[in-house]
């Protein structure tokens, strides 16, 4: 990539950014049909495998920088991918004609969605102190305890999934009529009449996937070469322009499943996203060969605590649930939105 002109580089990031749209959402779709056509939202791996499959985006960059060692730009990609995602919310809220997003979706599993996060982002902050040598065949203790974690947060989402010893369950009065994840049997029941079958759905599913993969890699080789020669750093880079290219397909689905009605899936989704990216750490120390957290900058722990921040706030609306709107916002994403903007201020203040 270093010897192809700036304009062919921006060509390239702009053409994958647009496949990695398209991509995702055929993607997104047919997961979600093959996840009810095959029940695989209940079973322990097929949470794994949908959570794989709906981060391939930010995946195929973190194997595509580690490979050649650029584990800044990896690093960068996955903590600054958080911070993005979770702003994703603000856009749906914004969609969202109705009241603030979180006082529709208000459930006790959310917020512990949410908990699951901060948890893993907890044991990145821990894994960025430990010695670099502390590692045995590839494998380093934080890396694995995240992958752990997550695991286990998973299965406990999955009891909560089954209900609640709370009143409803944990869901708040007046919130979305229908169960969470109504929308993906409906997308399901509208591929049924579309005759797109099992068989069909595979096949898309798999060429979404290759064509997500691909793009994933050009648009981190690309971007890297094009935007450092504007002088961006890569962490800068990975944090914002690369996070938000790759947080398309998010946005489409998420307002696919506010325009549906599934608020608590839009969430859950997000939320979802964020638990699982920490995870690929393990992925690219692995590739990479040593450990990639001891070596994390101090722009890498500064990005980790503002997605626990920008979570939490989201956490705390979910339980206080706000009302009133301005600008087509609750007060948690005016709050995100504008802790955003100053965190990636500070970001660029930290890189120079």
């Amino acid at each position: 990539m270093g010897d192809l002109p700036s304009l062919v580089l921006l060509v390239l990031f702009l053409l994958s950014a647009g496949v990695i749209w398209y991509a995702g959402i055929r993607l997104s779709d047919t997961t979600d049909v093959l996840s009810e056509r095959l029940h695989l939202g209940s079973a322990l791996g097929g949470l794994i495998l949908l959570a794989v499959a709906t981060n391939l985006p930010e995946a195929a960059i973190t194997v595509s920088a580690a490979l050649s060692h650029h584990l800044d730009v990896a690093v960068g990609n996955i903590l600054g991918g958080i911070a993005a995602q979770t702003v994703v919310l603000v856009v749906l809220d914004v969609a969202d004609a109705g009241a603030p997003l979180t006082y529709v979706a208000a459930s006790l599993s959310l917020v512990l969605e949410g908990a699951l996060v901060v948890a893993v982002l907890a044991v990145v902050v821990m894994g960025t102190q430990l010695p670099g040598g502390l590692h045995f065949a590839r494998l380093d203790p934080a890396s694995v305890l995240i992958a752990v974690v997550w695991v286990a947060g998973l299965l406990l989402l999955r009891r909560a999934g089954r209900g609640l010893p709370w009143h409803e369950g944990g869901d708040a009065p007046d919130t979305q009529p229908e169960r969470k994840g109504h929308s993906k049997t409906k997308k399901e029941a509208q591929a049924t009449s579309s005759g797109i079958g099992t068989r069909r759905a595979a096949v898309i599913f798999g060429l979404a996937a290759i064509a997500t993969l691909v793009a994933g890699v050009v648009i981190e080789r690309s971007g890297e070469e094009f935007f450092g020669r504007l002088g961006m750093s890569g962490v800068a880079f990975g944090a914002t322009v690369l996070a938000a290219a790759t947080s398309l397909p998010e946005i489409s689905t998420g307002l696919t499943s506010v325009r549906m009605g599934d608020h608590q899936l839009a969430i859950s989704d997000i939320f979802g996203g964020n638990a699982f990216l920490p995870v690929l750490f393990l992925a690219a120390s692995l590739i990479s060969g040593r450990p990639v957290l001891p070596d994390a900058h101090r722009s890498d722990i500064y990005l980790t605590a503002l997605g626990s921040l920008l979570t939490l706030v989201y956490m705390a609306g979910l339980i206080f649930r706000p009302r009133r709107d301005r600008l087509r916002m609750g007060v948690d994403s005016r709050t995100v939105l504008a802790l955003y903007a100053l965190g990636v201020a500070g970001l660029l203040a930290i890189g120079g």
